[in-house]
Parts: structure tokens; sequence; C-alpha cells
């Protein structure tokens, strides 16, 4: 993996690139190049997982009349494919690097190569003659890449703290981007990049950029279709793809090792990984000090992961690396996580994760994680749930009047916060691709499926990808391998919930690969800290900032509000089904810290 930038049709003098590059290190620390023609600067800086000593970037080939030059920022699971397919055409390579494969692969098909990739990527490439520029996205959205066009130009990143190193580029934020921080974070509207501004190229796109114009297209979305397998053909077929993607990820010639919770989802992935390698597979776990003690089931989290933590170690054999952190840890980790992400976060879930990446990269370059499986199987509580089905609304926050009653006066009286969050959730369900005349429930499982595509999943590979790469830790995500995603669509619910489990399809499929009570075991998701000193230390956090009549968040929020909020109880998460108050009081001093960092200009 790496970062990504460029500028075109602006100046940009060796000061700007060299401020832009300190920002793209963390992300590639093993090599930094430049490639400049012209007004077009393109930047890359390197993290090496594959071919280290034959895959520098940026990479010009002279193909068919055209002189092509990439960067990019991902992985391809089906180089080998690629590299087979082009050398019939008559490409030769110098190298076994991915890149070189997909430059190639671009100069040979132009962007019908997106519909040949499998992987996770965002990739630029100059077309010097031409004078164009392509980007592109991967399919689900598991790497990033932001843009602006600006005074007539365009620069574009991997991050937006890149961007904002442009001389003359103002951190600001308008009604839009307040809306988006109060009424909908820590998740983003599909293409906002909250800044003033700033917008993100979404999941399943490209663009062109030529003679001072930007061209957005979308190239791949889930469509619906018959599914005419009976479930004994689908489990197979399920379990081919399952199996086939983890192994496909495992390609690397640097250290690998996996997450893992104890859940199904990583538990699976660690499973096919370890029977894959050749020696005892490395897996990283997260837990909290004082979580026995102070851990309570409820609804979202029902069972604390510990001892079926130990139950997959042994199971596997695995060398086992287990992180504990304490709550003065997360406490301190709240402005790295917000600078790592370049916007308030999902609070300690950010934080322990940053943590955790930073002593995994001690022991590897490259891990394998569980995300994405819930949103693709159904295993979220909303998914069987038939009155949150019916309810209209983001079902990850149902509680956007609570959010109201926290705006300041001005951003209330300039923002309908019920028609800013419900036109959002309108939009997306029109975008919807359904087949007509289908079942209700069908109907309301397909709109709950591109709803957490769009939207929920996109807030959980953001946190992954800025808090692993803020440690030069390549992550990737088997469960998103978009022929997962494309064939799951079309398989009818009362498949996916087989026997009434949550994803009992794919538990089903699965069998044999884990004992029965990790296979079985009822979900949890990502662990969060039960000590009630977290809690005190964000209270805390939160009455210095209330002590501080200037304090950048009352332009947003009404210090009363926030006071309230933080000696109450949440009758709904503010987010997804961890961000209970402690979290929310992390997030509004998150904000805070956002606005105070970036110094934000903001322009109600």
């Amino acid at each position: 993996m790496c970062a990504i930038a460029g500028i075109l049709g602006i100046p940009a003098s060796e000061c700007t690139v060299d401020a832009m590059k300190q920002t793209m290190l963390r992300r590639g620390p093993d090599g930094f190049g430049v490639f400049r023609k012209g007004d077009t600067t393109l930047l890359h800086a390197r993290l090496a997982v594959i071919d280290p000593a034959g895959g520098g970037q940026p990479m010009t080939l002279e193909y068919g009349g055209e002189i092509y030059t990439i960067i990019y920022n991902g992985e391809l699971y089906n180089t080998a494919e690629l590299r087979r397919d082009l050398k019939k055409l008559g490409h030769r390579f110098v190298s076994h690097s991915d890149t070189e494969v997909l430059l190639h692969s671009y100069a040979e098909w132009g962007r019908e190569v997106l519909t040949r990739c499998n992987g996770i990527f965002a990739f630029a490439v100059w077309e010097q003659r031409a004078k164009r520029l392509f980007l592109a996205r991967d399919r689900i959205g598991v790497k990033p890449l932001f843009y602006t066009v600006h005074r007539g130009g365009l620069i574009f990143a991997s991050e937006m703290k890149t961007i904002l190193k442009y001389p003359d580029f103002r951190a600001a934020i308008d009604v839009t981007g307040a809306a988006e921080l109060v009424l909908i974070g820590p998740g983003r509207t599909p293409g906002c990049g909250v800044f003033k501004g700033i917008s993100e190229l979404e999941p399943g796109c490209f663009a062109y950029w030529q003679q001072g114009r930007l061209t957005v297209k979308r190239y791949w979305k889930l469509t619906d279709g018959p599914h005419e397998e009976d479930f004994a053909e689908t489990a197979e077929h399920v379990r081919f793809l399952v199996e086939d993607a983890i192994r496909r990820q495992l390609v690397s010639d640097v250290p690998i090792g996996c997450f893992l919770s104890g859940g199904l989802d990583s538990s699976l992935i660690c499973a096919v990984a370890a029977k894959a390698m050749d020696e005892p597979l490395n897996t990283f776990s997260v837990d909290y000090d004082r979580n026995r003690e102070f851990f309570v089931p409820g609804k979202f989290q029902p069972n604390s992961d510990a001892d079926f933590l130990e139950c997959m170690e042994t199971f596997l054999g695995a060398k086992g690396h287990r992180i504990e952190l304490t709550a003065e840890q997360l406490n301190e980790a709240l402005e790295e996580a917000t600078q790592a992400r370049d916007l308030p976060g999902m609070a300690d879930v950010d934080f322990s994760l940053l943590l955790l990446c930073r002593e995994i990269r001690k022991d590897v370059t490259v891990a394998l994680s569980g995300e994405c499986a819930d949103e693709i199987f159904g295993g979220y509580p909303w998914f069987r749930d038939p009155q949150i089905r019916a309810r209209a609304g983001f079902p990850w926050a149902q509680n956007t009047v609570q959010r109201r009653e926290l705006l300041c006066g001005k951003l209330a009286c300039m923002t309908d916060a019920r028609e800013y969050v419900m036109s959002r959730y309108a939009k997306t369900l029109l975008e919807c691709d359904i087949a007509p005349d289908i079942p209700a429930v069908e109907k309301q499982t397909k709109q709950m499926v591109n709803l957490n595509f769009r939207w929920f999943m996109q807030t959980l590979l953001d946190r992954k990808d800025r808090m692993s790469m803020h440690s030069s830790l390549e992550v990737r995500v088997p469960f998103c391998d978009w022929r997962i995603a494309e064939y799951m669509y079309r398989v009818p619910w009362e498949m996916k919930n087989w026997g009434g489990y949550e994803k009992g399809l794919l538990r089903k499929a699965m069998e044999g690969w884990l004992p029965k009570e990790i296979l079985w075991r009822k979900k949890s998701p990502y662990p969060k800290t039960h000590d009630p000193r977290y809690l005190a230390l964000m209270r805390i956090r939160l009455d210095r900032i209330l002590a501080d009549q200037n304090a950048p968040i009352w332009q947003l929020i009404r210090p009363e509000a926030a006071f309230s909020l933080s000696q109450g109880e949440m009758a709904w998460p503010w987010y997804g089904q961890l961000m209970q108050t402690p979290q929310t009081v992390a997030y509004l001093c998150q904000i805070d810290h956002w606005l105070r960092h970036y110094n934000v200009d903001i322009q109600l």
C-alpha cells in the first residue's frame, strides 16, 4: 500500500511538493517518487509489499503511441491472470509487481481494465500525449481517494491532509460540513469530504481530467437479478468464494498476519490462512484493562472475546499476540487518531485500533481483517428486526432528534435536521437496483444492504485504512472481494438467514473450518472498553472545553446540550452498536480538537 497525490494545471513548487510529501510518509515509508511534466506533478510514497526491488513509482510505459505514467495505491489479487492475458497480447514485463501489470493493463484496455481487476486500489494514470489524467477507485472503496478542483486546477490525494498542504487552500467548513459532523458523523455522505471544496471519488467510480474539466462516471454498483441455485449449491458457492478470496489475499513478499477477535469473521480468515501457510500464523487481538471486572452483556455485545480467543489460538496453533489497553492509553490517543483520520471518528474504537495497529506493525507489514461480512451477509441486528427494517432512516443512527438538540442556535436556524438526514436516506434508496415485484422482506433487506454498503461500511473501511496506514501497516479485507458482494446481493434473505442465525448461510457454508462454539457464536462487535475511568477521562476533557467560552466547537454545538449529554444515558447508540455516552463525549472532544488542529474556518 502507498500514498498517492497529484497537482495538475496549477503551480507546484518544490516547497509545496515537500510539504505534501511529509503528510504521505506514514502511508509509504519505503520510497518516494515524483513525476513532473509541464503543469502536471504526480507524487508517490511507497510501502513495499510486492517486489520491493522492482515496483518503484511513478512508473512509465510507452505503448501504442502513448506514454503512460501511473501512481497506484493498492493490491491486485488477480495479478497472475492479468499478466498471463497480457503476455498473450505481446506485453513484456521486467518485474513481478502488480503495479507494472496494472500499468500495462491500462495501456491495453483503457478504462475497461476496471472490470478486469480484482483488488483494492486507488490509482492515477497520466496520458502524456493526450494530456489527460485517469483516476479510479476500487469497486467497494477499500482504498481512499480525495480531490478538489482549485483555481482551475486539480489536486488529489490519498488523504485530505495532503490536499490541505497546498499553499492557498484553506481548511474550512460551511453549513453542509457542520451538518455532516453533527447530524451524520462519524459517517459521511458518499462523496463528501466534510472540508469545504474537498470531495471523495466514490467507490466503483472513475474520472477523467482534461482541459481543466473533471468528468466522473460510475463503472460498478450492486445490481439485482435472479438467484437460481438451491441452498446446497449456494452454500458450496459461498464456501468457494470465501476460501478463494482469503487465499488470494495471502500473497506478500513481507511478513503477514491476521486480526483475531474470536468472532466468526476473523476466525474464518485465520483458519483458512493458517492452513495455507507453512509456518505458525501470527494473530493479533485487543482487550482492555478491567473489562473482566466491568463487562456487562447487552443487546449489542452479548459476550466478551477472551474465552473465545483462547479457544481459537489453541485450535489454530497460532502465535497469538494480545494487546491490552488502558483507559489512559485510549484517552491519550484521541488527538493522534483524529489527525490520522483527518476527521472526528468512532472514538475509542478508532483509538484502540490505532494503538493495536502500531503493535501489529512491530511483527508484520500486512494483516488480514474481517470487516464487511456483516454488511454483505446480513449480520447486524437491524437486518433481522422487522420493525427496524420497516422504519425510515439510517438504522445505525436512529437519533436525529437528539442530534438536532445539540445544534447551536445559528446552525439550528440554517439546518432542517430531519430533512438533511432523510433526503440522503431517500436518495440512496432511489439509487438501489432492486428487481420489481419481489416480496416486501426481500425489498427491505436489499435496501438495507445498499444503505450499509454505501454508508456504514464506508465508515468502517475509513477507520481501518487510516488507523492502519498511520503505522505503515497494510490491512486487507477478504470479505470485500467484489465477487462475494455481487453474488450475495442476489441471494434470497431466507438463505442468508438460514436457521434464524445471523449470517446463517456463511456459518453453514464454512462448517468444518472452526470449532462449533466459534462457528455458532452469537455476533459480538469490535470490542470496546467498559472501564468507567474512560468516561471519567472523557468528562474531564469535555469540562476543559466547556470552561473555554471561545472553544471552536461552540460555534456548532450548544455547551449546555453537550454537558447534559455527558451526564446522561443514551436510549440509542450515537452511531452503530458501540457509541454510547462515553464514546459520544469522546466524539465531541474529537470535533473540538479537529477544529483547532486544522485551524478550520467555520463559514456559517
